[in-house]
């Protein structure tokens, strides 16, 4: 895959996505440098929206408004008239030439509105579901911008979405809570006889919180695993950035693990000179030959961002097909705006 030319403003734009994501998605970013320049440029303008898209509804508290300025910039993009914003312009380039169904950045903003409801979920199953739509329909849209359409990769790219959801859940306990959040399963506490409403009013570390924390991080070590086998269906340049993302987030769920789960009264965090071990166990790993790829069906939770994909979308090769290419999205820029 060759990198496709940027004009001056199209750089630019990569430029302020690359800015946000320097200090707001610092594991992700580290990550980065080492996909292609190819696919590191789409993924960085894809990262970046979702960063702002969260960071939107996030951190102010006319949350619902806040969805439905998202919806309308979505709206624009898949228009082909974003706003006059650096996300939002890149992030509908990298649209149009992967073909992303608006299904999966949908998803994402579904899963922005269960969080400005407040949600609470009953069962693993509940927060899986969650956590496809934050975290699985990212990794379905990364794939695509790697160029990867393959069922059984998209069924694994969503696996360690979620897996990283769920790591994500088992750092941040305490936080949520004292922010009113509460993403562990009702069931799971309820077994560790721990009161949700209880835990939220005074969220205190103790052995029967540990002990559902480390549930939650043995169910993502389940989905890392299985997850991890899809580089095998990866480009080859592409695998150690996949693989470095995958043991860094893991290495969070070791930090909880080593701290005796107690996410409540401290967070836990990979130094730098860490991450920089992982990237390179990454490089070497992703030279050595790859184990086959788990082709188990689709997480349920998953199962309608893989169904979303049109599979037999080719970009065009050759002049004449790139100008049939051309056309068709400059025919979506005429469209009507939203």
């Amino acid at each position: 895959m060759q990198p496709m030319r940027l004009t001056s403003n199209e750089a630019s734009d990569i430029a302020a996505c690359r800015e946000l994501l320097r200090a707001g998605s610092k594991s992700f970013h580290a990550a980065s440098l080492l996909l292609p320049r190819a696919v590191r440029e789409p993924a960085t303008a894809l990262y970046a929206f979702c960063r702002i898209a969260d960071d939107a509804v996030d951190l102010v508290d006319a949350k619902h408004a806040a969805l439905a300025r998202l919806a309308h910039r979505l709206d624009r993009v898949y228009a082909g008239a974003p706003l006059p914003m650096p996300a939002d312009r890149a992030f509908a380039r990298v649209v149009a030439a992967h073909a992303i169904p608006r299904a999966l950045p949908e998803a994402l903003l579904e899963g922005l509105l269960w969080d400005a409801e407040v949600r609470r979920y009953a069962t693993i199953a509940d927060v899986e579901a969650y956590g496809a739509r934050v975290a699985g329909a990212v990794g379905a849209m990364m794939s695509l911008v790697m160029g990867v359409r393959d069922p059984v990769a998209m069924a694994r790219a969503t696996d360690l979405g979620i897996a990283m959801q769920l790591t994500n859940i088992a750092r941040d306990v305490g936080e949520d809570a004292r922010a009113g959040r509460l993403y562990l399963p009702l069931a799971w506490l309820r077994e560790a006889d721990i009161d949700p409403d209880a835990f939220l009013r005074a969220p205190v570390f103790s052995p029967a919180i540990a002990s559902v924390t480390h549930r939650l991080l043995l169910r993502a070590e389940d989905l890392y695993l299985r997850g991890g086998t899809g580089l095998a269906l990866l480009p080859r340049g592409c695998r150690p950035a996949i693989g470095a993302a995958r043991r860094i987030y893991a290495a969070i769920g070791a930090k909880v693990a080593a701290h005796g789960y107690d996410s409540v009264s401290r967070r836990a965090v990979v130094p730098r000179g860490e991450k920089l071990r992982l990237i390179g166990a990454s490089l070497v790993a992703a030279a050595l030959p790859s184990p086959p790829a788990d082709r188990s069906p689709a997480l349920e939770a998953n199962r309608h961002l893989v169904e979303a994909i049109p599979y037999a979308w080719q970009r065009p090769q050759g002049i004449s097909a790139r100008i049939g290419w051309m056309m068709d999205i400059f025919a979506r820029i005429e469209q009507p705006r939203a």
